[in-house]
């Protein structure tokens, strides 16, 4: 342990979170370069998809192993294989000739990438002091927040300007200064080392947890394409899903080394703020799924003037973190969710009142709410959260957090495509009703289409249909505005409905937190 505390902290800090950093923009970064990835490799729409289903598996079964994995190889030196795996997977998939040879890679490198967070957090849980632990998730929180808004943004511009294969090879550089930091200032505590050695490795665990991981994120990602349960694909693998976990529950928890300790749950403060981590996460990707979405298919946004309207409310995520941060060290970190929670349900019922009228800043300010909101909901949440837990523990605990905040986040962008598409249909079908010859509004509205179309020299006939046709593009952005206002209000009240379950966690008493650790 003296190895660790001749190192100044906030090496350390800098050291876990280039490799964190690196994995979240990495998760982002290819959405914006999808097109081009389908250009050039020539793949159809569903087909390219993979690319991001594909590292979000990966990712979603090597969370939860992350802290049995850190005590059966060591932390340091498992850190170090992640670090350098991922930043070879990434020169591997900036090279892939085809298809499925990046898809392969992809997996490889969401499954290198899949305990860089949770180990992360978890050294830097232990770095710092308790009372200083909320500074320390701030810090780390910056980070996170940092992958969502420069991700986009960064790929967008690589891929217009440079190549989509550039979004992969901008890892190789801090990939290897993160690999030398390492080296040099990250040191396995002494429980670790004791822990390290050899005990019966629970295979079925292992297999279990691959198989339901997997197959719960295919279902996610692929039934509002496939209509969900009118597939025999999407029933097939739900069966598949459902069975594994509990399969997975049962042997987790009578396996003497268990893959995933699933006896952390008896916590209740634990189990409290994971389902709260699980909406959050619901609430936070499908939002930042819709919004840019609203912008580029009804307002006509260039995916760069989207990400403009985005990037304030992450710019307000960051001046907000550090002082969350210091507020966490005196205040009770509930509180603080409380009103999190609040804005963010604040911003979404601002969002339900947008229209197709509004200018810029319009679509700007409620996204500057949920910004404020964000801040105060990570930080304290994630620090209450774990801090009843053991340092023995750490590494498991933050490995189920990160997971659960990620199977949220597909849950909730699943949710959001679906009731998109069935909410278009239903609005349009309402408004059609209203779009008929008998209507005065409507006979005006088409005849002065069709006589300014006239005035610019196009035919009668050809005006007739020209004008019918802009007519229905109306109805259908009406109803598109329409859906994505419903959708906002649900994502609202799911901020309120978890509200109850932040009386389940309990007050982190500073003082006497980390006695009995």
């Amino acid at each position: 342990m003296s190895d660790e505390k001749t190192i100044n902290k906030w090496l350390i800090t800098i050291t876990v979170m280039l490799p964190a950093i690196m994995e979240i923009i990495d998760t982002s970064v290819a959405n914006v370069a999808l097109p081009h990835m389908q250009g050039s490799l020539n793949a159809g729409t569903d087909e390219v998809t993979w690319v991001l289903t594909s590292y979000l598996v990966a990712n979603a079964v090597v969370l939860p192993m992350t802290g049995w994995l850190s005590r059966v190889f060591g932390r340091k030196r498992f850190l170090m294989t992640c670090i350098v795996l991922f930043t070879l997977a990434s020169l591997l998939c900036g090279a892939a000739p085809n298809l499925a040879t990046l898809i392969f890679f992809r997996v490889l490198q969401g499954a290198a990438g899949g305990a860089l967070i949770p180990i992360s957090q978890a050294i830097l849980m232990e770095t710092f002091p308790p009372n200083q632990r909320g500074m320390a998730m701030a810090i780390f929180g910056i980070g996170a927040m940092f992958g969502p808004i420069v991700g986009p943004a960064l790929g967008g511009w690589i891929t217009d300007n440079m190549s989509w294969r550039w979004i992969f090879y901008i890892n190789l550089p801090i990939g290897v200064i993160a690999m030398i930091m390492c080296a040099f200032f990250i040191f396995d505590p002494d429980y670790l080392r004791k822990k390290a050695e050899t005990f019966k490795i629970d295979y079925w665990g292992l297999f279990l947890l691959v198989v339901s991981m997997g197959a719960l994120q295919i279902v996610l990602d692929k039934g509002q394409q496939e209509d969900w349960y009118n597939s025999s694909f999407i029933i097939g693998f739900s069966i598949v899903t459902v069975v594994s976990l509990i399969a997975l529950i049962w042997v987790e928890l009578t396996h003497e080394h268990p893959i995933i300790n699933l006896r952390l749950f008896k916590n209740v403060s634990f189990s409290a703020g994971n389902l709260i981590m699980f909406v959050v996460g619901f609430a936070l990707y499908s939002s930042i799924m819709l919004i840019p979405l609203f912008l580029q298919t009804l307002m006509g946004y260039s995916a760069t003037d989207a990400g403009m309207v985005m990037a304030p409310g992450g710019v307000a995520t960051l001046f907000t973190m550090p002082l969350v941060g210091a507020a966490l060290a005196k205040r009770d970190g509930r509180k603080i969710v409380f009103f999190g929670l609040l804005l963010g349900a604040t911003s979404m019922f601002i969002m339900q009142g947008l229209n197709l009228e509004g200018a810029f800043w319009n679509y700007t300010w409620p996204r500057i709410v949920l910004g404020f909101g964000l801040a105060m909901i990570f930080v304290p949440l994630t620090t209450v959260t774990l801090a009843s837990i053991s340092r023995e523990e750490m590494g498991n605990a933050t490995g189920m957090f990160s997971l659960l905040r990620n199977i949220g986040g597909s849950v909730g962008i699943a949710v959001a495509a679906t009731l998109l598409t069935r909410y278009q249909q239903f609005y349009q079908t309402s408004l059609s009703g209203h779009v008929n010859p008998y209507n005065p509004v409507w006979q005006m509205r088409f005849e002065n289409l069709k006589q300014a179309l006239i005035a610019k020299g196009i035919n009668a006939t050809q005006a007739d249909t020209t004008a019918l046709g802009m007519m229905y593009g109306v109805v259908k952005r009406q109803a598109g505005a329409l859906a994505f206002n419903h959708i906002f209000f649900i994502i609202g009240l799911a901020f309120l409905v978890i509200i109850p379950f932040l009386f389940l966690l309990k007050r982190p008493s500073h003082a006497v937190e980390g006695v009995g650790h």
